[in-house]
Protein backbone atom coordinates (compact mmCIF):
# COMPACT_ATOMS: atom_id res chain seq x y z
CA UNK A 1 0.00 0.00 0.00
CA UNK A 2 1.27 3.46 -0.93
CA UNK A 3 1.00 5.71 2.11
CA UNK A 4 -0.24 9.19 1.26
CA UNK A 5 1.76 12.17 2.45
CA UNK A 6 0.23 14.78 4.71
CA UNK A 7 1.09 18.42 5.33
CA UNK A 8 -0.40 20.84 7.85
CA UNK A 9 -0.76 24.62 7.80
CA UNK A 10 -1.51 26.38 11.09
CA UNK A 11 -2.45 30.02 11.71
CA UNK A 12 -1.26 31.28 15.10
CA UNK A 13 -2.24 34.39 17.05
CA UNK A 14 0.42 36.87 18.22
CA UNK A 15 -0.36 38.19 21.70
CA UNK A 16 1.18 40.30 24.42
CA UNK A 17 2.52 37.88 27.02
CA UNK A 18 1.40 40.09 29.92
CA UNK A 19 -1.98 41.41 28.81
CA UNK A 20 -3.02 38.63 26.42
CA UNK A 21 -4.07 41.21 23.87
CA UNK A 22 -3.26 40.58 20.19
CA UNK A 23 -0.14 42.32 18.90
CA UNK A 24 0.37 43.46 15.29
CA UNK A 25 3.98 42.29 15.08
CA UNK A 26 4.00 39.76 12.25
CA UNK A 27 6.58 41.70 10.21
CA UNK A 28 9.09 41.68 13.06
CA UNK A 29 8.36 38.05 13.96
CA UNK A 30 8.81 36.95 10.35
CA UNK A 31 12.14 38.77 10.17
CA UNK A 32 13.40 36.97 13.27
CA UNK A 33 12.07 33.64 11.97
CA UNK A 34 13.87 34.09 8.66
CA UNK A 35 17.11 34.97 10.43
CA UNK A 36 16.87 31.68 12.35
CA UNK A 37 16.04 29.53 9.32
CA UNK A 38 18.68 27.25 7.84
CA UNK A 39 17.00 27.44 4.44
CA UNK A 40 13.55 28.53 3.32
CA UNK A 41 11.42 29.69 6.22
CA UNK A 42 8.25 27.73 7.00
CA UNK A 43 6.50 30.94 8.07
CA UNK A 44 4.33 33.35 6.11
CA UNK A 45 2.36 36.50 6.81
CA UNK A 46 -1.41 36.24 7.06
CA UNK A 47 -4.17 38.72 6.24
CA UNK A 48 -3.74 40.41 9.62
CA UNK A 49 -0.56 41.58 11.31
CA UNK A 50 -1.62 39.86 14.53
CA UNK A 51 -1.12 36.44 12.90
CA UNK A 52 1.61 34.11 11.75
CA UNK A 53 1.25 31.00 9.59
CA UNK A 54 3.53 28.01 9.16
CA UNK A 55 3.42 24.99 6.88
CA UNK A 56 5.02 21.60 7.49
CA UNK A 57 6.74 19.45 4.91
CA UNK A 58 4.71 16.59 3.39
CA UNK A 59 5.11 13.59 5.69
CA UNK A 60 4.17 9.93 5.35
CA UNK A 61 4.99 9.13 8.99
CA UNK A 62 2.49 10.76 11.34
CA UNK A 63 4.95 10.75 14.26
CA UNK A 64 7.32 12.82 12.14
CA UNK A 65 4.47 15.17 11.28
CA UNK A 66 3.59 15.57 14.97
CA UNK A 67 7.23 16.34 15.76
CA UNK A 68 7.37 18.96 13.01
CA UNK A 69 4.23 20.68 14.28
CA UNK A 70 5.88 20.92 17.70
CA UNK A 71 9.08 22.20 16.13
CA UNK A 72 7.45 25.02 14.19
CA UNK A 73 5.27 26.05 17.13
CA UNK A 74 8.44 26.29 19.22
CA UNK A 75 10.23 28.25 16.49
CA UNK A 76 7.24 30.61 16.26
CA UNK A 77 7.33 31.13 20.02
CA UNK A 78 11.06 31.88 19.99
CA UNK A 79 10.79 34.37 17.14
CA UNK A 80 7.75 36.02 18.72
CA UNK A 81 9.59 36.37 22.02
CA UNK A 82 12.41 38.24 20.27
CA UNK A 83 9.82 40.65 18.91
CA UNK A 84 8.21 41.13 22.32
CA UNK A 85 5.23 38.85 21.87
CA UNK A 86 4.01 35.29 22.38
CA UNK A 87 2.10 32.88 20.15
CA UNK A 88 -1.20 31.21 20.99
CA UNK A 89 -2.98 28.54 18.96
CA UNK A 90 -6.34 30.27 19.25
CA UNK A 91 -8.85 30.38 16.41
CA UNK A 92 -10.24 33.75 17.55
CA UNK A 93 -8.84 36.38 19.90
CA UNK A 94 -10.53 36.10 23.32
CA UNK A 95 -9.82 39.74 24.22
CA UNK A 96 -11.10 42.81 22.34
CA UNK A 97 -8.99 43.68 19.31
CA UNK A 98 -8.90 46.07 16.37
CA UNK A 99 -7.43 43.83 13.64
CA UNK A 100 -4.68 45.39 11.52
CA UNK A 101 -4.67 44.24 7.90
CA UNK A 102 -1.22 43.71 6.38
CA UNK A 103 0.36 46.01 3.82
CA UNK A 104 0.67 43.51 1.00
CA UNK A 105 -1.05 44.38 -2.27
CA UNK A 106 -3.30 41.32 -2.05
CA UNK A 107 -4.28 42.16 1.52
CA UNK A 108 -5.11 45.75 0.60
CA UNK A 109 -7.30 44.49 -2.25
CA UNK A 110 -9.17 42.17 0.10
CA UNK A 111 -9.72 45.00 2.59
CA UNK A 112 -11.09 47.33 -0.08
CA UNK A 113 -13.20 44.68 -1.78
CA UNK A 114 -14.75 43.01 1.26
CA UNK A 115 -14.82 45.77 3.87
CA UNK A 116 -15.83 44.67 7.35
CA UNK A 117 -15.82 40.99 6.33
CA UNK A 118 -12.07 41.21 5.70
CA UNK A 119 -11.45 43.54 8.65
CA UNK A 120 -12.98 41.10 11.11
CA UNK A 121 -11.30 37.95 9.72
CA UNK A 122 -8.78 37.63 12.54
CA UNK A 123 -9.38 33.89 12.66
CA UNK A 124 -7.01 30.94 12.85
CA UNK A 125 -7.57 27.73 10.92
CA UNK A 126 -5.79 24.42 10.44
CA UNK A 127 -5.51 23.23 6.83
CA UNK A 128 -4.59 19.62 6.09
CA UNK A 129 -3.16 18.63 2.70
CA UNK A 130 -3.26 14.96 1.65
CA UNK A 131 -1.66 13.77 -1.57
CA UNK A 132 -3.84 12.41 -4.38
CA UNK A 133 -2.82 10.72 -7.61
CA UNK A 134 -4.87 12.89 -9.97
CA UNK A 135 -7.51 15.59 -10.07
CA UNK A 136 -10.07 12.91 -10.90
CA UNK A 137 -9.20 11.00 -7.74
CA UNK A 138 -9.13 14.25 -5.77
CA UNK A 139 -12.63 15.23 -6.84
CA UNK A 140 -13.81 11.70 -6.12
CA UNK A 141 -12.47 12.22 -2.60
CA UNK A 142 -14.07 15.66 -2.23
CA UNK A 143 -17.45 14.26 -3.22
CA UNK A 144 -17.24 11.48 -0.63
CA UNK A 145 -15.84 13.25 2.44
CA UNK A 146 -18.50 15.99 2.47
CA UNK A 147 -20.68 14.50 5.26
CA UNK A 148 -17.69 13.97 7.58
CA UNK A 149 -16.21 17.48 7.52
CA UNK A 150 -18.53 18.83 10.22
CA UNK A 151 -17.19 16.16 12.62
CA UNK A 152 -13.65 17.44 12.06
CA UNK A 153 -14.87 20.97 12.83
CA UNK A 154 -16.45 19.81 16.09
CA UNK A 155 -13.28 18.00 17.14
CA UNK A 156 -11.10 21.05 16.49
CA UNK A 157 -13.45 23.69 17.96
CA UNK A 158 -11.25 26.31 19.63
CA UNK A 159 -12.91 29.72 19.35
CA UNK A 160 -15.55 30.33 22.03
CA UNK A 161 -14.73 34.00 22.66
CA UNK A 162 -15.16 37.02 20.41
CA UNK A 163 -14.26 40.60 21.30
CA UNK A 164 -14.15 39.85 25.01
CA UNK A 165 -17.47 37.97 25.15
CA UNK A 166 -18.54 34.35 25.14
CA UNK A 167 -20.03 33.77 21.70
CA UNK A 168 -22.10 30.75 22.86
CA UNK A 169 -20.34 28.79 20.10
CA UNK A 170 -17.52 26.28 20.41
CA UNK A 171 -16.20 27.44 17.03
CA UNK A 172 -17.21 31.02 16.40
CA UNK A 173 -14.41 31.16 13.82
CA UNK A 174 -16.54 28.95 11.59
CA UNK A 175 -19.35 31.51 11.71
CA UNK A 176 -17.03 34.42 10.93
CA UNK A 177 -15.24 32.50 8.16
CA UNK A 178 -18.58 31.68 6.57
CA UNK A 179 -19.01 35.34 5.60
CA UNK A 180 -16.67 34.89 2.61
CA UNK A 181 -18.74 34.37 -0.57
CA UNK A 182 -17.00 31.12 -1.54
CA UNK A 183 -16.80 29.52 1.93
CA UNK A 184 -18.61 26.45 3.18
CA UNK A 185 -19.84 23.07 1.94
CA UNK A 186 -20.26 22.41 -1.77
CA UNK A 187 -22.24 20.23 -4.13
CA UNK A 188 -21.15 16.89 -5.58
CA UNK A 189 -19.04 17.60 -8.66
CA UNK A 190 -18.79 14.12 -10.16
CA UNK A 191 -15.66 14.80 -12.22
CA UNK A 192 -12.54 16.92 -12.28
CA UNK A 193 -13.84 18.64 -15.40
CA UNK A 194 -17.01 19.73 -13.60
CA UNK A 195 -14.99 20.89 -10.58
CA UNK A 196 -12.69 23.08 -12.67
CA UNK A 197 -15.64 24.47 -14.61
CA UNK A 198 -17.24 25.55 -11.34
CA UNK A 199 -14.03 27.12 -10.04
CA UNK A 200 -13.54 28.99 -13.33
CA UNK A 201 -17.14 30.20 -13.20
CA UNK A 202 -16.75 31.49 -9.65
CA UNK A 203 -13.53 33.33 -10.45
CA UNK A 204 -15.07 34.57 -13.69
CA UNK A 205 -17.77 36.44 -11.79
CA UNK A 206 -15.14 38.95 -10.70
CA UNK A 207 -16.26 38.65 -7.07
CA UNK A 208 -13.13 36.64 -6.25
CA UNK A 209 -9.62 37.77 -7.05
CA UNK A 210 -8.28 34.36 -8.11
CA UNK A 211 -8.40 30.62 -7.43
CA UNK A 212 -6.69 31.17 -4.09
CA UNK A 213 -10.03 32.57 -2.89
CA UNK A 214 -11.89 29.30 -3.45
CA UNK A 215 -12.59 28.82 0.25
CA UNK A 216 -14.57 25.57 0.10
CA UNK A 217 -14.47 23.45 3.27
CA UNK A 218 -12.37 21.07 1.18
CA UNK A 219 -10.88 21.74 -2.24
CA UNK A 220 -8.21 20.72 -4.70
CA UNK A 221 -5.15 22.75 -3.83
CA UNK A 222 -4.28 25.21 -6.59
CA UNK A 223 -0.56 24.85 -5.68
CA UNK A 224 0.01 21.21 -4.79
CA UNK A 225 -1.25 17.76 -5.95
CA UNK A 226 -3.38 17.48 -2.83
CA UNK A 227 -6.85 17.58 -1.41
CA UNK A 228 -6.88 20.43 1.10
CA UNK A 229 -9.32 20.15 4.02
CA UNK A 230 -9.86 23.65 5.42
CA UNK A 231 -12.81 23.24 7.77
CA UNK A 232 -10.99 23.02 11.13
CA UNK A 233 -10.09 25.57 13.77
CA UNK A 234 -6.42 25.71 14.67
CA UNK A 235 -6.12 23.25 17.57
CA UNK A 236 -4.98 24.45 20.99
CA UNK A 237 -3.06 21.24 21.71
CA UNK A 238 -0.48 20.17 19.12
CA UNK A 239 -1.45 16.54 19.68
CA UNK A 240 -4.94 17.35 18.41
CA UNK A 241 -3.51 18.86 15.24
CA UNK A 242 -1.66 15.60 14.57
CA UNK A 243 -4.81 13.61 15.33
CA UNK A 244 -6.80 15.77 12.92
CA UNK A 245 -4.22 15.22 10.17
CA UNK A 246 -4.27 11.48 10.75
CA UNK A 247 -8.05 11.31 10.50
CA UNK A 248 -8.07 13.45 7.36
CA UNK A 249 -5.62 11.07 5.70
CA UNK A 250 -7.85 8.19 6.73
CA UNK A 251 -10.86 9.92 5.22
CA UNK A 252 -9.03 10.64 1.97
CA UNK A 253 -7.78 7.06 1.62
CA UNK A 254 -11.22 5.62 2.42
CA UNK A 255 -12.92 7.96 -0.05
CA UNK A 256 -10.36 7.27 -2.78
CA UNK A 257 -11.00 3.54 -2.49
CA UNK A 258 -14.75 4.08 -2.62
CA UNK A 259 -14.33 6.21 -5.76
CA UNK A 260 -12.04 3.64 -7.37
CA UNK A 261 -14.59 0.89 -6.65
CA UNK A 262 -17.32 2.92 -8.33
CA UNK A 263 -19.37 3.42 -5.18
CA UNK A 264 -21.59 6.53 -5.40
CA UNK A 265 -21.12 9.55 -3.17
CA UNK A 266 -23.75 10.21 -0.51
CA UNK A 267 -26.18 12.66 -2.16
CA UNK A 268 -26.80 14.71 1.00
CA UNK A 269 -27.62 18.28 0.02
CA UNK A 270 -25.63 21.42 0.70
CA UNK A 271 -28.42 22.82 2.89
CA UNK A 272 -28.26 19.85 5.25
CA UNK A 273 -24.45 20.02 5.30
CA UNK A 274 -24.78 23.64 6.40
CA UNK A 275 -26.99 22.51 9.28
CA UNK A 276 -24.37 19.92 10.27
CA UNK A 277 -21.62 22.56 10.17
CA UNK A 278 -23.69 24.98 12.25
CA UNK A 279 -24.37 22.33 14.88
CA UNK A 280 -20.68 21.37 15.00
CA UNK A 281 -19.65 25.00 15.40
CA UNK A 282 -22.26 25.60 18.07
CA UNK A 283 -21.61 22.63 20.33
CA UNK A 284 -18.20 21.17 19.46
CA UNK A 285 -18.00 17.86 21.31
CA UNK A 286 -20.43 18.98 24.02
CA UNK A 287 -23.91 17.71 23.26
CA UNK A 288 -25.01 16.31 19.92
CA UNK A 289 -23.79 16.35 16.33
CA UNK A 290 -25.50 15.36 13.11
CA UNK A 291 -24.48 11.81 12.25
CA UNK A 292 -23.03 11.76 8.71
CA UNK A 293 -24.90 8.57 7.88
CA UNK A 294 -28.36 9.80 8.85
CA UNK A 295 -28.03 13.57 9.32
CA UNK A 296 -29.94 13.23 12.58
CA UNK A 297 -28.63 14.35 15.99
CA UNK A 298 -26.70 11.83 18.06
CA UNK A 299 -24.28 12.18 21.00
CA UNK A 300 -20.96 13.64 19.85
CA UNK A 301 -19.01 10.66 21.22
CA UNK A 302 -21.10 8.29 19.08
CA UNK A 303 -20.53 10.40 15.98
CA UNK A 304 -16.78 10.51 16.60
CA UNK A 305 -16.93 6.74 17.04
CA UNK A 306 -18.67 6.47 13.68
CA UNK A 307 -15.85 8.47 12.09
CA UNK A 308 -13.27 6.12 13.57
CA UNK A 309 -15.20 3.10 12.31
CA UNK A 310 -15.45 4.66 8.85
CA UNK A 311 -11.68 5.07 8.50
CA UNK A 312 -10.59 2.08 10.61
CA UNK A 313 -9.30 -0.03 7.71
CA UNK A 314 -7.19 2.81 6.33
CA UNK A 315 -5.75 3.60 9.78
CA UNK A 316 -4.95 -0.02 10.45
CA UNK A 317 -3.08 -0.40 7.17
CA UNK A 318 -1.04 2.77 7.74
CA UNK A 319 -0.18 1.67 11.27
CA UNK A 320 -2.04 4.58 12.90
CA UNK A 321 -5.05 2.83 14.44
CA UNK A 322 -3.80 2.29 17.99
CA UNK A 323 -2.36 5.80 18.38
CA UNK A 324 -5.53 7.32 16.92
CA UNK A 325 -7.75 5.40 19.33
CA UNK A 326 -5.64 6.65 22.24
CA UNK A 327 -5.66 10.24 21.00
CA UNK A 328 -9.43 10.21 20.43
CA UNK A 329 -10.04 8.84 23.92
CA UNK A 330 -7.94 11.66 25.36
CA UNK A 331 -9.75 14.31 23.32
CA UNK A 332 -13.20 13.05 24.34
CA UNK A 333 -12.18 13.00 28.00
CA UNK A 334 -10.60 16.46 28.26
CA UNK A 335 -12.61 18.17 25.54
CA UNK A 336 -11.73 20.62 22.81
CA UNK A 337 -9.81 23.86 22.98
CA UNK A 338 -13.12 25.68 23.40
CA UNK A 339 -13.83 23.73 26.57
CA UNK A 340 -10.28 24.34 27.83
CA UNK A 341 -10.63 28.09 27.27
CA UNK A 342 -13.95 28.25 29.10
CA UNK A 343 -12.60 26.16 31.98
CA UNK A 344 -9.57 28.45 32.25
CA UNK A 345 -11.83 31.49 32.43
CA UNK A 346 -14.04 29.86 35.07
CA UNK A 347 -10.98 28.88 37.11
CA UNK A 348 -9.14 32.21 36.92
CA UNK A 349 -11.94 34.70 36.37
CA UNK A 350 -9.80 36.42 33.74
CA UNK A 351 -9.61 36.15 29.98
CA UNK A 352 -6.03 37.42 30.18
CA UNK A 353 -5.09 34.55 32.46
CA UNK A 354 -6.91 32.15 30.14
CA UNK A 355 -4.84 33.41 27.20
CA UNK A 356 -1.66 32.94 29.24
CA UNK A 357 -2.62 29.30 29.80
CA UNK A 358 -3.24 28.92 26.08
CA UNK A 359 0.21 30.31 25.28
CA UNK A 360 1.68 27.51 27.40
CA UNK A 361 -0.62 24.85 25.90
CA UNK A 362 0.30 25.91 22.37
CA UNK A 363 3.80 24.48 22.75
CA UNK A 364 2.51 21.27 24.29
Amino acid sequence: MMVRTVGVEEELLLVDEQSGEPRALSTAVLAFAESRADGDSAFEAELHDQQLEFATEPRADMRELADEILRWRAEAAESAARAGAAVAALATAPLPVSPAIGNGERHRWLAERFGLTAQEQLTGGCHVHVSVNSDDEGVGVLDRIRPWLSVLLAMSANSPFWQGRDSAYASYRSRVWGRWPSAGPVEIFGSAERYHEEVDALVGTGVLRDKGMIYFDARLSHRYPTVEVRVADVCLDPADAALLATLVRGLVETAARSWSDGEPADPVGVGVLRMAAWQAGRSGLEGKLLHPGTMRPEPASDVVGALLAHVRDALEESGDLASTETALKSLLERGTGARSQREALARTGSLRAAVAECVSRTRG
